[in-house]
């Protein structure tokens, strides 16, 4: 496979709506230690309509604004603080492939990168901080790291993955500076960030697409 055509986005993001109907009440559980409870929920709320919202605002000769489009409508019906960041991360990603018909390689690290810028301007967070940019961002860093080096649209895909694990696995260390989690502060080491979690596996689910 050397690209997705825009038609094939709504198949592409199955694979992240199946993964977070799978893992809602791992997150919730996760979500309840430190924060509301219901990230679980928003993310399969949100991820759960993604498919469907692509196919809705589809333009075949532009993968960029289905996407962004995609993100809008998605916003609207997770409009929660994660549910604002992940959607926002879609439309940011889609801006990055403006007027392309297909994401190849480039365009997979191009709407990493936007994921990421997406969370920054939205969150106004900064790795570090215990977020899920301290999933997003090392994925961004690997999948950038494995074009570079001539990898495969499978395996930068599989190397975002990674980067993401290490990512998640760096937030046990971290001191939680937004939101309730901050007032669960003592409790959070050793323990990985939940929004972290949630960024791992959205990018699991697009790589469920590769298999």
């Amino acid at each position: 496979m050397e690209e997705i055509l825009a038609k094939e986005l709504p198949e592409l993001f199955k694979g992240v709506s199946d993964i977070f109907a799978e893992k809602k009440d791992e997150l919730c559980e996760m979500d309840a230690n430190m924060g509301d409870g219901d990230l679980g929920l928003t993310m399969n709320k949100g991820f759960g309509a993604l498919p469907e919202l692509i196919a809705e605002n589809m333009d075949e000769n532009n993968i960029g604004m289905t996407l962004v489009k995609a993100g809008m409508k998605m916003a609207a019906v997770v409009p929660s603080t994660m549910g604002t960041l992940m959607s926002s991360g879609v439309m940011e990603g889609g801006k990055k492939l403006k007027d392309k018909k297909s994401m190849g390689r480039q365009e997979l690290v191009d709407f990493l990168e936007g994921y990421v810028e997406g969370i920054k301007k939205r969150g106004k967070c900064e790795v570090g901080e215990r977020t899920l940019l301290d999933a997003i961002h090392p994925a961004f860093e690997a999948a950038k790291e494995a074009f570079e080096s001539g990898k495969s649209l499978k395996g930068i895909m599989e190397s975002a993955v990674e980067g993401a694990k290490k990512g998640v696995e760096a937030t046990k260390e971290m001191t939680p500076k937004y939101g309730k989690a901050v007032v669960f502060a003592a409790k959070a080491k050793g323990i990985p960030d939940q929004g972290a979690m949630a960024g791992l596996y959205l990018l699991e689910g697009l790589g469920r697409y590769f298999v």
